[in-house]
């Protein structure tokens, strides 16, 4: 065991061409990965792995996955080439036991809402990194509890991150809005951050907020969130950096145990 507990952090990572710009969301990131004592691993709960079950990849060397199209070429050839760690993958499923973790060992890799932040915050891709699904057919209070349930792991050097969005809506986005948000994503986001500060354990709550609908009509990228609140219980979750892109997407970021 270490003799310090490793931090956390929820990052929103917006559009996946922050992965090669220099803003101050990205700059936020790299500062978060320079403050932090070395971990020994990452574990990442990202948006973009949202399938039918609750996995961990456990292959030695994950590929870099592009899950996007219409983006120029130079991002389809980013390559992060973290490597992996098996043997955290069967400490994940110890931890969150009763809950069964299926282990990852070809399909999945390192997914853009993992690198396009990692590469700001861990440069070298030389610490080890694993990631962990999304099970779409849970509710908020099962993703709130696994989170919870991985706070050992903050005791053995290992870096917990989750990279979504409280504020994702597609649909609604307006490219004359770069760096703005409509009402109801300021709103929601706004009520997000009251809770974080005051209540972390009360995150999957929000599902009852007004503006919830139009904030998260997708579940996907406010999930990551209740991973980390789970993590801090009552502790709170202190702002990294917020803001708005396109209207409809909260680049707000958190961190716990800075």
């Amino acid at each position: 065991m270490n003799d310090q507990r490793m931090p956390a952090a929820f990052l929103g990572h917006g559009n996946p061409m922050n992965a090669l710009e220099d803003n101050r969301y990205t700059q936020a990131w790299r500062a978060f990965g320079e403050s932090v004592p070395r971990p020994r691993a990452i574990l990442v709960i990202s948006a973009h792995w949202y399938v039918n079950a609750t996995a961990v990849t456990a292959m030695p060397r994950p590929r870099t996955i592009h899950d996007f199209y219409g983006f120029p070429r130079e991002l389809f050839d980013v390559n992060y080439p973290a490597p992996g760690l098996p043997e955290l993958a069967e400490q994940v499923s110890d931890a969150v036991r009763p809950t069964w973790v299926g282990s990852d060992h070809d399909s999945w890799g390192i997914d853009h809402g993992t690198w396009s932040v990692l590469l700001h915050a861990f440069p070298d891709a030389s610490i080890p990194v694993v990631q962990l699904s999304l099970n779409a057919f849970e509710g908020a209070d099962y993703h709130l509890e696994l989170g919870r349930r991985l706070a050992p792991l903050r005791e053995d050097g290992v870096l917990i991150i989750g990279s979504g969005n409280v504020v994702h809506n597609l649909r609604a986005i307006d490219f004359n809005r770069p760096d703005a948000g409509y009402d109801w994503a300021l709103r929601f986001d706004d009520a997000a951050r009251e809770v974080l500060a005051s209540s972390p354990a009360e995150a999957a709550a929000l599902d009852g907020h007004p503006d919830f609908g139009n904030a998260v009509p997708t579940p996907d990228h406010f999930l990551p969130l209740l991973y980390v609140a789970g993590l801090a219980d009552d502790e709170p979750l202190v702002p990294l950096v917020d803001g708005h892109a396109a209207g409809s997407i909260s680049m707000a970021a958190y961190t716990l145990g800075m």
